[in-house]
C-alpha cells in the first residue's frame, strides 16, 4: 500500500520536473511514481495527464487564491495545489479526499511546514468555486490561449493553417486519446478477436477504413487484453496504422523503417508482408531494445540497426531499398492529447529546427532509394512546414521524385487532424502522409 499522499506527492513532483526542470513527462512520470500501487500509478498519471491539458486555467486559479506568489525554494507547492485543485474541479475526486490527501503529500515533498496553506488554498477553492469559474469565462473571452488551453505560439500557427478548423483541433488536444488497437490478421480476423473481447465485457468500435483497428470504450491494462502476450494484438493510434498500409511493401522486398523506434509501424509492415527483408534503424539505443521486445513478442525478426538516419555513410551498406518509411522527427503537434506536456516543453523555435533536420533526413534517404522504389514520408504533425511545405521544396529540388497519389488526399499528401469518437470524427491522431516514387530515368 502506498503511502497517505504518495499519488499527489508523485503527480507533483513529476509536474514539477516536466514544467519547471524541461523533462518529459515520459521521463518523469515513471521516476516520480516507481513506489506506487497500480491503482495509486494510474491516478498519479490521470492526475498529470488532466493538468497539463488545462494547464492555463488551473494556473489562473492558483493566481487567483495565492496573496502573493510562492519563493523559488518551494516551487513543489505550487504543483500540489495544482493537483489538489485539478481533483476538486475536474477529476471528481471526493472532497475530504482530495484536500486530506493533497495535504498528506506536504511531508513526503519536505514541505510540512506549508500543510495550512495547501489545506487553506484548496478549502478556499472550495467555498469561492462559482464565482472563480465566472470570472474564469471571463478571462477567457480576452484570451484566446487560455480558452483553448493551448500556448499562444501554437494557437497562432494553428490559427494561420487551419482558420475555420483551430478550434476543434485544440478542443480534440484536449481531450483523453482513445484507446486503439491493431488485430494480427496473421493469427485472426478482426470479427473473432472482437468476439473474444466481448466475451470478457469490453466494448470496442470498428473503423471503417482499416480492417485491424478497433477502439476500445474503456482503457485498460493491454497487457491482460486476450492474445496480447501471443501477438494478436498490438496497442497502435488508428492513424498511424495507415503508414504500413501506403507503404504497401511486396513479398522479397528490401525495407527500410528508419526512425523505427519503438518498432510498432516496423511489426505492422510485417505483419502485412512476412516475406520481406527488414532494417529497423534507429538513432536511440534503448530505444531500439523496444523494437526488438516488439519484435520477438509478434513473431517476427528484422535487422536492428543503431544509427543517424541524416548520415547513411554510417551504417549503410551500400545495398538499395526497394522501400523506406521515414517516420520523420517532428513537433509531435499531432498528438497533444497522448502527450500533454508537448504544448509546454515545445517552443516556437524549434519548429524550423525541425523542419531543417527533416529536410537533411529526407534528402539522404532518398539516396538509399532504387530507381522505381517507393519513400512514405510521415510524421505526427499537423504543422504544414513540417508536411505539405517540406514535400513542395523537396519536389522542386529533386528532379526524380514525384508524388504518388493517395485516396482523400488535398494537395501534396494526406494531412490527418485529430480528432474525437464523440464528434463523429474518426478519432485517430494528427498525421501526415505523402508517398513518394523514385524515378527509373536516369538524370
Amino acid at each position: 500500500m502506498s503511502k497517505p499522499g504518495a499519488a499527489r506527492a508523485a503527480a507533483a513532483k513529476a509536474l514539477f520536473d516536466v514544467l519547471h526542470e524541461g523533462r518529459s513527462l515520459n521521463q518523469a512520470l515513471p521516476e516520480a511514481s516507481q513506489t506506487l500501487t497500480p491503482a495509486d500509478r494510474a491516478f498519479c498519471q490521470a492526475m498529470c495527464f488532466q493538468v497539463l491539458r488545462a494547464l492555463p486555467s488551473y494556473e489562473w486559479f492558483v493566481n487567483q487564491l495565492l496573496a502573493k506568489p510562492l519563493k523559488s525554494k518551494v516551487r513543489i507547492v505550487h504543483y500540489v495545489l495544482l493537483v489538489g485543485i485539478c481533483q476538486l474541479r475536474d477529476l471528481r475526486t471526493p472532497a475530504h479526499a482530495a484536500v486530506g490527501e493533497t495535504v498528506n503529500a506536504m511531508p513526503l515533498l519536505k514541505q510540512k511546514a506549508l500543510q495550512g496553506l495547501v489545506n487553506g488554498v484548496l478549502r478556499n477553492f472550495q467555498r469561492q468555486q462559482a464565482s472563480l469559474e465566472a470570472r474564469l469565462a471571463s478571462d477567457q473571452q480576452k484570451s484566446a490561449s487560455l480558452r483553448t488551453q493551448h500556448p499562444g505560439w501554437l494557437q497562432k500557427r494553428l490559427e494561420r493553417a487551419y482558420p475555420d478548423q483551430w478550434e476543434r483541433i485544440c478542443e480534440a488536444n484536449n481531450q483523453p486519446a482513445p484507446l486503439w488497437l491493431r488485430i494480427n490478421l496473421q493469427h485472426t480476423s478482426r470479427d473473432a478477436y472482437l468476439d473474444l473481447l466481448q466475451a470478457q465485457g469490453i466494448d470496442a468500435i470498428t473503423d471503417q477504413q482499416l480492417p485491424t483497428a478497433i477502439a476500445l470504450q474503456k482503457a485498460g491494462d493491454v497487457t491482460a487484453l486476450p492474445g496480447f502476450a501471443e501477438g494478436w494484438v498490438s496497442v497502435q493510434d488508428r492513424s498511424a496504422q495507415f503508414a504500413a498500409v501506403l507503404l504497401d511493401a511486396q513479398p522479397g522486398e528490401r525495407v527500410l523503417d528508419a526512425c523505427s523506434a519503438p518498432g510498432g509501424k516496423t511489426v505492422h509492415i510485417l505483419e502485412r508482408t512476412p516475406e520481406l527483408q527488414v532494417d529497423a534503424m534507429d538513432h536511440d539505443a534503448t530505444r531500439l531494445q523496444r523494437v526488438a521486445q516488439n519484435l520477438a513478442r509478434m513473431g517476427f525478426s528484422a535487422q536492428i540497426i543503431c544509427g543517424d538516419a541524416a548520415d547513411p555513410t554510417s551504417w549503410w551498406d551500400g545495398t538499395l531499398y526497394d522501400r523506406i518509411l521515414l517516420d520523420a522527427p517532428c513537433s509531435a503537434t499531432g498528438v497533444i492529447r497522448r502527450h500533454p506536456d508537448i504544448k509546454w516543453l515545445r517552443r516556437d523555435a524549434d519548429i524550423d529546427a525541425l523542419v531543417n533536420l527533416q529536410k537533411q533526413i529526407l534528402r539522404a534517404q532518398w539516396a538509399l532509394l532504387k530507381p522505381g522504389g517507393r519513400l512514405l514520408y510521415a510524421t505526427c504533425s499537423v504543422l504544414p512546414q513540417e508536411n505539405e511545405l517540406q514535400i513542395i521544396e523537396f519536389l522542386e529540388d529533386e528532379p526524380t521524385a514525384r508524388v504518388v497519389p493517395i485516396e482523400h488526399a488535398q494537395g501534396h499528401g494526406w494531412q490527418l487532424l485529430p480528432s474525437s469518437l464523440l464528434a463523429d470524427g474518426h478519432g485517430g491522431d494528427g498525421f501526415y502522409y505523402c508517398l513518394l516514387e523514385k524515378s527509373t530515368d536516369k538524370a
